[in-house]
């Protein structure tokens, strides 16, 4: 989890938003608990990457009829919201997005909070392949807000 201890500055993934937030608004928010930002941190202290979870809700309708028909029938369906993932380019390619993608997923899942699915928001094409290669769907009328549901996540683990 982010702390204080952590150097968030020398932190660049090439994402700008990525990085004003991680810089900037990340430690404001784990402290008003609006996400909770999680970083991986290498032997030499050097932060490589960093992801934040936070609870979100899903509209029924706009999920495919073939997921609505397993559901109840609620408007707001409850979610974890994978909202940032962001590797420092210096770390780029050597598998730690999907290290931290699988330690978000696993975090979900040990949740003792409900939700059906974890929903991401892809910044860009780049993302959305990314998170598309790693069994998300995308929402119906939305191709870069992706998901991956929570009984798919279980059986991954196992």
């Amino acid at each position: 989890m982010l702390g204080p201890q952590h150097d968030r500055t020398a932190f660049e993934s090439g994402v700008d938003p990525l990085d004003r937030y991680f810089r900037v608004q990340a430690g404001q928010d784990a402290r008003k608990r609006m996400a909770a930002p999680f970083v991986l941190v290498l032997p030499d202290g050097m932060i490589a990457g960093y992801y934040t979870l936070s609870a979100t809700a899903v509209n029924l309708a706009e999920l495919s009829a073939q997921i609505v028909r397993k559901l109840p029938r609620y408007p707001l369906i409850p979610a974890t919201l994978l909202g940032r993932l962001a590797v420092d380019r210096r770390h780029q390619g050597k598998g730690y997005g999907r290290f931290l993608l699988a330690d978000a997923l696993y975090r979900s899942l040990r949740s003792e909070i409900a939700s059906f699915a974890v929903i991401v928001d892809a910044k860009d094409d780049d993302a959305r392949r990314f998170y598309e290669r790693e069994s998300f769907l995308s929402l119906p009328d939305r191709p870069m807000k992706l998901f991956r549901l929570m009984a798919d996540i279980a059986a991954l683990f196992k």
